[in-house]
């Protein structure tokens, strides 16, 4: 390897870093910004051309498939959905861990507000990333110490938003190549999404775009590549996935109004506990039950499991990012005429606009309740 090109993966990094994670002084943290910095050098150093994985000669015959699925979407994503056609996903790393990096998100006991951090690039963001777990939970617990709810979880994949196509791009990681097909797909489209718009600041809208286009774009993967096997387990996985978020829509509906009716009137919070443990309880019966209706196996629920055993107002303000205004980006791809370039265009002028007049325009696109007859 030329000697400047470590240098220049490292200052390449840095930018990423400083413009992803945040710098020291813009996160009061020397250590946060060394541990962004190493933990990202480090995984782009693992990955390696996925043409160099399918050459070796014992490669196992699952990651062989995978990786070749992996090429396949990646060309689909190009030429049917329009994504970018770069550098990213075309490599994979072995990290051999079970996250790419352990995101903390905290809320205020009563209120479903996320946290928030503000670095370059990003604006300010409602979670913090760590490359370590152990580091994530000391964050958490620094932050729970001060009163706050707190959830720190693993996440498979994180998005450099295109900066770093030029030393690689970002890979595929073991942490997600293994899904199901029509999930694996799913978040190979949303995260190259955020590489075509991101807007400063604003959580809400680039996850609910990104969420948006992984629906739309898995939607037609499955109906024009995958077999019908591949089709049907999608469709139960995405029958549960839509009735779970149903029933925790309908909890941060109940926890809001608990939270903005009744915050005033009770000065002391006794009442206000009372009420929230009242939600929560029923939450976690109403869940109890919907699990029992899904006969589904043991690994198909334990991330569900799993999030309703720790839920709490950072992971029900932490999953409204997600969803928020998919529906209206749905709305918008629709009025689009289902193509894909003008929906992007249309998209990346909202982007440009100031938040509170793009969150306007979103929530003019928001389906109408339908009135009884």
């Amino acid at each position: 390897m030329h000697p400047l090109i470590p240098r220049l993966q490292a200052l390449g990094t840095l930018w990423v870093c400083l413009a992803l994670a945040g710098c020291a002084s813009a996160a009061g943290s020397m250590d946060y910004y060394w541990q962004s910095l190493r933990g990202h050098v480090q995984l782009m150093q693992a990955a390696e051309p996925i043409d160099r994985w399918l050459a070796r000669p014992d490669i196992a015959p699952a990651l062989r498939e995978r990786l070749q699925l992996a090429q396949r979407a990646r060309t689909f994503a190009v030429a049917e959905l329009g994504l970018p056609d770069n550098d990213s996903y075309r490599r994979y790393a072995d990290l051999q861990r079970p996250a790419a990096v352990w995101n903390v998100v905290a809320a205020p006991p009563y209120a479903l507000e996320l946290h928030r951090w503000c670095f370059p690039v990003t604006g300010c963001i409602g979670y913090r990333g760590y490359f370590s777990e152990a580091d994530a939970q000391a964050e958490g617990a620094r932050l729970a110490a001060q009163g706050l709810e707190v959830e720190v979880y693993g996440v498979p994949a994180y998005s450099t938003l295109g900066y770093m196509n030029w030393a690689g791009g970002d890979p595929l990681l073991s942490t997600f190549i293994a899904w199901p097909e029509g999930e694996f797909v799913r978040l190979l489209f949303h995260e190259l999404a955020h590489q075509v718009v991101y807007a400063s600041g604003d959580t809400l809208f680039n996850e609910s775009f990104a969420t948006a286009v992984e629906r739309l774009g898995s939607a037609q993967w499955l109906a024009t590549q995958a077999t019908p096997q591949a089709r049907a387990a999608f469709a139960a996985s995405e029958a549960r996935r839509s009735q779970f978020r149903a029933l925790t829509r309908a909890t941060r509906a109940r926890l809001l109004d608990i939270y903005t009716s009744n915050y005033a009137q009770t000065p002391n919070h006794q009442a206000l506990e009372a009420m929230k443990t009242e939600a929560m309880e029923a939450f976690r019966r109403d869940y109890a039950v919907l699990r029992s209706r899904w006969q589904a196996t043991p690994a198909q629920q334990a991330g569900y499991d799993r999030w309703v055993a720790h839920a709490n107002n950072a992971s029900f303000a932490a999953q409204a990012a997600y969803d928020e205004w998919v529906p209206a980006f749905e709305a918008l791809f629709a009025q689009s005429g289902q193509r894909w370039h003008p929906f992007y265009d249309a998209v990346k002028e909202l982007a440009a606009l100031p938040q509170p007049e793009r969150a306007d325009r979103l929530r003019a696109l928001l389906p109408r309740p339908v009135s009884p007859p």
